[in-house]
């Protein structure tokens, strides 16, 4: 069970606890810059790739305005996509080793992995000191609360179902995007490409998640927001016919990427577009901060991805609080930090992100952001499986192995399968 600490718990927890973590004694407004004596502050996250990184940067730099004593280290693990990142904390958390803060997805991932094994603390204290019970969406506020406790403070929002595409690459063959892209114009489109010798869609598959990605953005576009939830509490049958269309609409998809997708990573497919390569890419809109932090903003075009206008799926990273945090005064000041308004709108055009809360104004962010914090407030939000938070980590990994046989031998009927025996498991373990 996981251990928390909060106002209904505290009383109750051991003085070894206590006296290890004096930032909860306290209320969560009386940590001030001139008390923190600890000298350093280690944050651990996967943010390596250039926006990502520019954008873990400034909430760095929100941090050291407040805490200018404070030297931060930066415990980023590089590759796939977060995979190893989350590999290596595991040791860490396993050995009784945690980082003052750790990035995590909300939802099945959080409690899953964090929550319900007892590496991190419930932080509902802070939650209401702060006032972010009136600052968060409670769509988000559910996806962080476990028993009725908050577990993660949520930094920026990411719409995993955008389609990215070579402004001049599409005027150069007689392409045109409206505001809306369906299935049907897009495979027209990647036929025009093939003709020309252009790979319609650029894929990075040697990130783990890409595939799947790929995949669950077509699940939305042909069950449609309220079938593809259904999928992950198996409302919706697996071996259902939408699921095979879905399966056959991927197959086609595939034969018009790029031949060298198993070296790749994400943003090398994303430079793929940039550099005229590919025409489209399907990613989260990280890639969009990715052509930001290489100055490629202007030859980037972007719509949902084929099929789904009207949904969006919400890609969400946040920090928690360990149990027995090294540097537990910064810990709980690295939280309030990027909980705030300021550290959120500066983090967000970076990262490609949009902010957590929805108190922050936005009428200073670039049209790209702008269109996807409109889409977010009237789009129906949708979590992704391929991050973590609509499927169990188990569910998730039977996927993803799934797509790699896929991916392969593009046999439907097996794939299909492979996906139902998944999906029978995880109702059997829930």
């Amino acid at each position: 069970m996981a251990r928390s600490l909060n106002r209904r718990t505290f009383a109750g927890t051991s003085v070894a606890l206590a006296a290890s973590l004096p930032l909860m004694r306290a209320s969560a407004q009386d940590a001030t810059p001139a008390a923190n004596a600890e000298a350093e502050l280690e944050i651990f996250s996967w943010w390596t790739t250039a926006g990502e990184a520019k954008g873990l940067e400034q909430l760095f730099l929100a941090f050291s305005e407040q805490y200018p004593d404070v030297e931060i280290i930066n415990a980023a693990v590089a590759g796939g996509a977060g995979s190893n990142a989350q590999v290596a904390l595991q040791t860490r958390l396993s050995g009784g080793e945690p980082p003052d803060s750790w990035q995590s997805h909300p939802g099945k991932e959080l409690y899953s992995l964090y929550v319900e094994p007892g590496y991190t603390l419930a932080i509902t204290a802070l939650w209401e000191a702060q006032g972010w019970l009136d600052a968060y969406p409670q769509g988000l506020i559910d996806q962080v609360t476990f028993d009725g406790d908050q577990y993660l403070v949520p930094v920026g929002v990411h719409r995993g179902n955008v389609m990215f595409y070579n402004k001049q690459v599409l005027a150069d063959n007689g392409l045109e995007v409206g505001e809306e892209l369906t299935v049907d114009q897009y495979t027209q489109m990647a036929t025009t490409l093939a003709d020309a010798g252009i790979p319609a869609l650029a894929l990075g598959s040697q990130d783990s998640f890409a595939a799947p990605q790929l995949f669950e953005n077509i699940l939305l576009g042909q069950l449609g927001p309220e079938g593809y939830s259904g999928l992950w509490d198996f409302t919706t049958p697996w071996d259902g016919e939408e699921v095979t269309k879905s399966i056959e609409t991927f197959g086609q998809m595939l034969e018009h990427v790029n031949d060298d997708h198993p070296s790749l990573t994400w943003d090398a497919a994303m430079d793929k577009v940039i550099a005229g390569e590919c025409a489209f890419t399907s990613m989260g809109d990280w890639a969009w901060g990715h052509a930001v932090s290489n100055g490629a903003e202007e030859q980037i075009g972007y719509v949902t991805h084929a099929g789904t206008a009207g949904g969006f799926v919400a890609v969400v990273d946040g920090f928690t609080l360990p149990v027995d945090p090294p540097h537990p005064t910064n810990a709980e000041s690295w939280l309030k930090t990027v909980g705030s308004a300021e550290a959120q709108t500066a983090f967000a055009p970076f990262k490609g992100a949009i902010p957590a809360r929805t108190d922050v104004d936005t009428s200073g962010f670039n049209d790209y952001m702008q269109w996807s914090a409109s889409d977010f407030a009237e789009a129906e939000v949708v979590a992704s499986m391929a991050h973590g938070a609509a499927a169990s980590p188990q569910h998730r990994l039977s996927i993803f192995d799934a797509t790699v046989f896929f991916l392969a031998d593009g046999d439907v009927a097996s794939y299909q399968e492979q996906l139902a025996l998944a999906a029978e498991d995880a109702q059997a373990n829930q």
